[in-house]
């Protein structure tokens, strides 16, 4: 292989199976195993080298080896089937797509999804963890329902770092130069034929990014890039990682998602209908929407209601300093030019996202977001619940359950995630095309005991043993960097084992997700570990933050616990947590622990990956697992209530999640008959399975936003521009207003029991029926009519 600059040269490709180019530019493969196959059979060693990508993979290759698979008479069949299978997903019947089926009118109306990160697969490291992996799901499950759908993000030259661990446990954060060459994106070409290149202005300068296309499925995921000419070699560095740098680097990276993205889709040609702000870090998009209208000649009050209209932001995090805030000078230094294109002067322009902080006042990107969308939500009901407490102050007059924020429970995609002994044992004992019946319950309740519990218990141990493989590799992989010698490398031998019942956490090493809670009482933990006749082991893995230094200082202090004499092959360490290992641990523990700090987990979305491979969940009832949990499909650490003190949370906490292991989970796990079965232990995984695998699916997921928020804002967005904006519709300051004062389709709604924050057009932000609403102002009980 040859590359010029950007340009991969490939090995000639004999035409019988020339189409393994096309279908690995598209990363509909990454939830194909079969399609997987197509590539890792002809050199399973240069696969498992590269990564599993499969451009670089087809650059790679030796010829000779592609002239023998298209001579090979299993192997064509095997490309046969999947391009044929490829070819049916990607050009469906147009009644064969959820999306078409349910809403053919609606079929040509573009819904745009910003997000920072987009987690597809673990050769293509644009993500750091669960929004990301959460993005990556949502494209997959949109192609697979049909949305007409585009994603809008970053394709970060060096992504997210790659975590080493070294003799003394401390974290070090490495980073690998992703080559264009090697990804499977091309670049993104307008309607005029030529590549798309944007431009933001930043202080003093103008910015390039350049756009990329990746198709994912049947949807594109466009990516900017900032590493082109003519920009200065510190603003080619400017989308160079992934939450890098400091508060200059964020807002310059979160100014040319927001505002470049909007430009970039218009170079596209492409005018959404509806756009999904997943998380704050693109709340920009919504000034630069506003400015076009303010520029077509709206005030900038009837602009902001405009965008509104057909805006939704899901937020995702439960305390205040998770939010991203900018300090004032910042924003003089970068929106000092900008504010007069919307008509406003600095004052009012700060008074658009003004949070006061600890450190002085600031320009809050989810406050930002909140108020130039007409709907939000967070992504569980616990969640939802913590937001609207969190955020009532902007809503004033307003009691906490009445303040509009509702929530959308996340889910996984499941052909992402499922383990290949599973999906081939669900297709043999519930249905072949089981795939189709996911979200439906019914389904899952008359289907899930006609797997025997031999047969999924042979299942399971099968993915455990395929995890001890795994762990064993890495940890070799890991000592012989370190130097170890022949002796200690051969402690990694086995030292994963299948027969002992495993504990599975694996998720980022944040202080309050309290991964270091199983060892505040070391005595008992030692008893839990060291019982030669019913072995237990706990596997750990995640990174922290380069900059999170006391989320390093838990896993130098988990990975010395790893390597101390007393825990050593009891307490697993494995480094560099991505997709890839996140695959085996999901399917191959027994058990997947969770406990952090109630309630600042937003969500989740591990346990419910684990759970679909039939694993059950010990966790604290917060997130997804407040919703989930049941009684017989897990357990549930602590109880369902908040506490004053965090030390006296954790005491509580810890004693709850030893009594359930000593007294419920290892007995239950050890109680086997003769062929070693426990059934009472498989009744826990298969009502895991049966309770978990359709509620909490991507499929569900994406159903619940197209219904309750895309289309609602996307039918917003026609009548705004059938009433052209909104224009002159005779509402006036102080004036009583009813649904029968309004012109023909306007009309004033209720949602979720909470009244709609969209009007469409007019200046007043929230009205209801006899209530006097003043412009620019949310109407109070004081100001009821």
């Amino acid at each position: 292989m040859k590359v010029y600059g950007r340009i991969t040269v490939f090995p000639i490709m004999p035409a019988r199976i020339n189409r393994l180019y096309e279908l690995a530019y598209n990363m509909w493969w990454s939830w194909h195993p079969e399609a997987r196959t197509l590539y890792s059979s002809l050199d399973p060693e240069l696969w498992e080298q590269i990564g599993h990508n499969p451009v670089h993979f087809l650059s790679k290759i030796q010829p000779q080896k592609l002239e023998q698979a298209a001579e090979n008479t299993d192997y064509l069949a095997l490309y046969d089937s999947v391009i044929r299978n490829f070819d049916h997903y990607i050009h469906p019947q147009s009644d064969e797509t959820w999306f078409s089926i349910t809403y053919p009118e609606l079929k040509d109306k573009t819904i745009a999804y910003f997000s920072a990160e987009f987690g597809l697969h673990e050769s293509l490291p644009i993500y750091s963890g669960g929004l990301g992996i959460l993005s990556g799901d949502h494209c997959k499950e949109a192609s697979d329902l049909g949305l007409p759908f585009v994603g809008v993000g970053f394709l970060y030259p060096q992504g997210y770092f790659n975590q080493r661990i070294n003799h003394a446990g401390t974290q070090e954060a490495s980073y690998d130069k992703l080559h264009f060459s090697e990804a499977p994106a091309v670049p993104a070409v307008g309607p005029d034929g030529n590549e798309v290149v944007i431009s933001v202005e930043l202080p003093g300068r103008r910015i390039y990014a350049k756009v990329w296309k990746l198709l994912v499925g049947r949807i594109p995921l466009y990516l900017m890039d900032t590493d082109i000419a003519p920009n200065a070699p510190a603003d080619r560095e400017l989308s160079a990682r992934l939450y890098g740098g400091d508060h200059e680097m964020r807002i310059s990276q979160e100014i040319v998602l927001g505002i470049g993205g909007v430009r970039a889709l218009h170079a596209l040609g492409i005018s959404p209908a509806t756009w999904h702000l997943n998380e704050g870090h693109a709340a920009f998009l919504s000034l630069e929407r506003s400015r076009e209208l303010v520029e077509s000649g709206l005030s900038f009050n009837e602009a902001r209601e405009v965008v509104k209209a057909n805006s939704l932001f899901t937020t995702h995090t439960p305390v205040p300093a998770g939010n991203d805030a900018f300090s004032y000078d910042l924003i003089d230094k970068y929106f000092s030019s900008y504010w007069g294109k919307l008509g406003l002067t600095r004052e009012q322009f700060l008074e658009v996202a003004h949070e006061e902080n600890s450190w002085g006042p600031s320009y809050s990107m989810t406050i930002l977001a909140l108020k130039f969308t007409g709907q939000h939500n967070g992504v569980s009901a616990l969640h939802g619940d913590v937001s609207r407490k969190m955020w009532q102050f902007l809503w004033p007059g307003l009691d906490k359950d009445e303040v509009p924020i509702g929530s959308i429970t996340n889910g996984v995609h499941t052909f992402s995630w499922i383990a290949p002994e599973l999906n081939e044992l669900y297709g043999r004992y519930l249905d072949k095309d089981w795939g189709k019946h996911v979200d439906e319950q019914d389904f899952w309740d008359n289907n899930i005991q006609k797997i025997p519990d031999l047969e999924l218990w042979k299942a399971h141990y099968q993915r455990k043993v395929a995890l001890a493989d795994y762990a064993t590799k890495r940890l070799q992989k890991q000592h012989l960097r370190l130097g170890e010698g022949d002796r200690q490398l051969a402690e990694f031998e086995g030292m994963l084992n299948p027969n002992a019942l495993i504990l599975g956490f694996a998720r980022r090493f944040a202080t309050y997700k309290r991964a270091t809670l199983i060892f505040r009482n070391m005595e008992k933990l030692r008893r839990i570990v060291n019982n030669p006749k019913r072995p237990v082991q706990i596997v750990f893995a995640g990174k922290a933050h380069p900059a999170d230094e006391p989320g390093k200082a838990l896993i130098e202090y988990i990975y010395k616990m790893s390597r101390s004499e007393e825990f050593k092959g009891k307490i697993i360490f494995l480094e560099n947590y991505d997709i890839d290992m996140a695959r085996y641990l999901v399917s191959g523990t027994d058990v997947w622990l969770n406990n952090p700090i109630r309630p600042y987990e937003a969500s989740g979305t591990s346990g419910q990956k684990a759970a679909l491979n039939g694993q059950p969940n010990c966790s604290i009832l917060d997130g997804w697992w407040a919703e989930g949990f049941n009684g017989k499909n897990g357990w549930a650490i602590g109880e369902e209530r908040d506490y004053h003190d965090q030390e006296v949370q954790a005491e509580d906490d810890s004693n709850s999640l030893y009594h359930i292991l000593e007294d419920e989970i290892i007995p239950s796990f050890f109680d086997q008959d003769s062929e070693g079965v426990p059934h009472g232990w498989i009744s826990y995984m298969k009502e895991a399975i049966r309770t978990c695998a359709p509620q909490f699916s991507m499929r569900r997921m994406i159903k619940d936003y197209t219904n309750k928020y895309y289309v609602p804002e996307i039918r917003a967005k026609i009548r705004v521009e059938e009433n052209h904006y909104g224009a002159n519709v005779g509402l006036q300051p102080g004036k009583n207003v009813s649904n029968r004062d309004l012109p023909p389709k306007m009309e004033l709604y209720v949602t979720d029991a909470r009244w709609s924050t969209s009007v469409y057009g007019w200046k007043q932000s929230m009205c209801m029926p006899g209530w006097c609403c003043e412009a620019d102002q949310l109407p109070t009980r004081r100001s009821l009519c």
